[in-house]
Formats: C-alpha cells, structure tokens, sequence
C-alpha cells in the first residue's frame, strides 16, 4: 500500500498510519434504502467488449451491491474529509457493544479500496 521508491517493495501501513487516510467514495450510484442500508451500483464491465456482450445477451451491466449496517454507516462517511480514525470513532459511538470494529473497519476499508470502490488519500501533515 505504501511505497517509499519504485525499488522498494510495497509494505502495509501501520495501524497509527491506516489510522490517518482519508477514504473517499468512487463516482457510483448508490442510495440510501428505507431501513437504513446502502446499496451501490456497480458496473460489471468497463470494456467495450463486456459492455457489448452485456448489450447482446440483454443484461444490465450492472450489479447491486448492498452493505449490511456497519459498512453502510462507513460508506456514508467516506466524504474525503473524515479520517479512518474519525470514522472509527462514529462507528465505536453507533455500535458500542460490537467486537473488533476496529479489526472490521480496516479490513472493509481495504477490501473497498482494492475493489476500486473508494480512494484510500494520505493525510498530508
């Protein structure tokens, strides 16, 4: 995730670095559903070809993506001006009684990243 150089291996981030990044929202639809999940739409394919083949078999190229609780709150936060460690803190005042939500955190955080679905930024300092 981090990289010092082109030469040097990519390293994970520590906890107080992963802390300060900044997530933000990819350009995707998504709403907000009537008992409080987000949903997201997501493109099957970006290829002309995968959009064409979507077209012949008459599928939208699309699919739904919906967020159980946690992740919807997290999702809604990704404005790209709260940090990790802000929405950390929203989700330990919301789910007072939830096990690892730190754990939880990091791990959605970084599996939305590499999907391509948000923008994990470096807090400048």
């Amino acid at each position: 995730m981090l990289k010092k150089n082109k030469k040097q291996k990519t390293r994970l981030p520590t906890v107080e670095e992963f802390l300060g990044f900044i997530p933000k929202k990819a350009e995707l639809e998504w709403n907000l559903t009537s008992d409080g999940v987000v949903e997201i739409r997501v493109p099957k394919f970006k290829s002309k070809l995968g959009v064409s083949f979507c077209r012949f078999i008459r599928k939208e190229n699309v699919f739904t993506a919906r967020m159980d609780k946690i992740g919807s709150l997290v999702w809604q936060n990704c404005d790209g001006k709260k940090t990790v460690k802000d929405i950390l803190h929203i989700l330990k005042k919301e789910f007072p009684g939830e096990e690892n939500i730190d754990r939880r955190l990091f791990l959605f955080l970084q599996k939305m990243n590499s999907l391509g679905y948000i923008e994990l930024k470096i807090l400048k300092k």
